[in-house]
């Protein structure tokens, strides 16, 4: 059956009936719309930008990035849940959706302000604005992913969070190579990566092409997510309890204390929870770390981060045949192996060596990119943790769905998402924490090990056999 056949008759029980084409695949499209930001800016072309060119050296900017990321992770903690509780309501969503919108071109557009040399005013601004584009993205999420509920029923919820999955992929994909391809002209010279003359006309002395993500991703966002904001149904408004947020709150603390009853269930949580902080700030360090190291402009991570997207999509298809093989737990724990190995790679990277004692050459200045060997052994280790991130994800999402109580699914679920928020600022703190204390970047990254390790020590207790009912 594909998405396009249209679907099937409403059952009693107030089963959700299949939404039309179109608004699944609007649905679908808020994905690619809000993909950039986290593929150009939060990853690959402005976060290492930043540290490397704005702030007064490259320690300084991790340290200073890693707190921008801290701050927005706590603030995320703290609202989502009261958010959350809303989306649960019965109240629009879509509104609340609009407005965030706007919170978060906002901070977009701000980043454009990040000249080399800012002063600490504008730099402050800057990194203001990138918390509120990082608080508005995850919280526009949370309504986002309470509306896909409505969209199809309940054995095709699957499906559908995960082709919107992949569309957010894609829609990284196509942005990050509509940069490198067309916008930005490779360093020194007047061409793009793929022979063409920039679209636009960008200083190098102000680096343009390095600020220009932050409005281009906001360009972005504003053009695909019409869609979304036309076609996909919405709850009507109706009257809400006074008290909404306060029941929501009272409803997901009794789902925490009946935990104790649920070890297995506990314990996969907790984990989750440190082994997805330690994921994220991987992901959020290891671009501002190989630019460091190699001195990267926005061809080398353009190209990086094409890699690593395309990586990522492969192994989200391969972890989800092993996962129906080998079960998600083993999914789960190997993929943080191998995730160990593939980051403790990384880190044994500098100019000058790999593994830690090897000697290379070091990368000459206007060499081609990933011409050096310390560059190629590094996008090789890169490679492997693009690999494996999407199976740990995928994974986790469908062990609590093998082992959470059937009857309180929906409250696990809220739950999983609110344990992915909590701590979401300690590991970019750590990063940042150590980092200055060290003045190492290396030192500074190889604190997210620990949330890697102990995660998946923690998983070796998990049961994967499912939940007895609390009936």
């Amino acid at each position: 059956m594909t998405m396009g056949e249209t679907t099937a008759n409403a059952a009693a029980g107030g089963t959700v009936v299949r939404a039309p084409l179109r608004a699944r695949a609007s649905w679908m499209l808020f994905d690619w719309a809000a993909q950039p930001y986290y593929t150009l800016v939060q990853t690959f072309l402005f976060a290492p930008y930043f540290a490397n060119m704005v702030a007064t050296s490259p320690t300084h900017g991790q340290t200073m990035w890693g707190y921008a990321a801290a701050t927005a992770g706590l603030l995320i903690a703290i609202i989502s849940p009261f958010l959350g509780a809303v989306a649960d309501g019965r109240g629009r969503r879509k509104v609340w959706m609009m407005a965030l919108s706007l919170v978060f071109l906002l901070g977009l557009c701000t980043l454009w302000l990040a000249v080399p040399g800012a002063s600490s005013s504008t730099i402050f601004v800057v990194l203001a604005g990138f918390v509120l584009a990082t608080l508005a993205a995850e919280l526009m999420a949370v309504f986002s992913n309470a509306i896909m509920t409505g969209l199809a029923p309940k054995d095709e919820l699957g499906r559908l969070s995960g082709t919107g999955w992949a569309v957010g992929y894609f829609g990284g994909l196509a942005s990050l190579a509509l940069v490198a391809g067309f916008l930005v002209p490779l360093p020194g010279k007047t061409e793009t990566l793929l022979g063409f003359n920039p679209l636009l006309a960008l200083d190098d002395a102000s680096h343009q092409g390095d600020r220009l993500t932050g409005p281009f991703a906001a360009l972005w966002f504003s053009v695909f997510v019409i869609p979304f904001f036309l076609f996909v149904p919405d709850r009507r408004a109706t009257a809400a309890p006074l008290h909404l947020e306060r029941s929501a709150t009272e409803e997901l603390w009794n789902t925490i204390k009946s935990l104790p009853a649920l070890p297995s269930l506990m314990i996969f949580l907790i984990a989750r929870m440190l082994y997805t902080d330690g994921l994220t700030a991987i992901f959020t360090f290891g671009g501002i770390y190989g630019a460091s190291v190699f001195n990267w402009g926005p061809t080398e991570l353009g190209i990086f981060g094409i890699v690593l997207t395309l990586i990522g999509a492969v192994g989200a298809l391969i972890g989800g045949r092993l996962d129906d093989k080998l079960g998600a737990k083993t999914v789960i724990i190997g993929s943080l192996l191998i995730l160990l190995i593939a980051a403790a790679g990384i880190l044994s990277v500098d100019k000058t060596h790999v593994l830690y004692t090897l000697d290379v050459p070091e990368k000459m200045a206007g060499s081609a990119p990933f011409s050096a060997i310390g560059e190629q052994i590094f996008l090789a280790f890169a490679m492997i943790v693009g690999l494996v991130a999407a199976p740990v994800q995928a994974a986790s999402r469908s062990l609590l769905a093998r082992i959470a109580p059937a009857e309180k699914i929906t409250q696990f679920f809220g739950l999983f998402a609110f344990s992915g928020k909590v701590t979401a600022f300690l590991a970019p703190f750590l990063v940042a924490f150590v980092t200055q204390v060290t003045n190492s970047q290396r030192i500074g990254m190889s604190a997210v090990l620990a949330f890697l390790v102990i995660g998946a020590v923690m998983m070796l207790f998990v049961r994967t056999n499912a939940a007895p009912s609390s009936g």
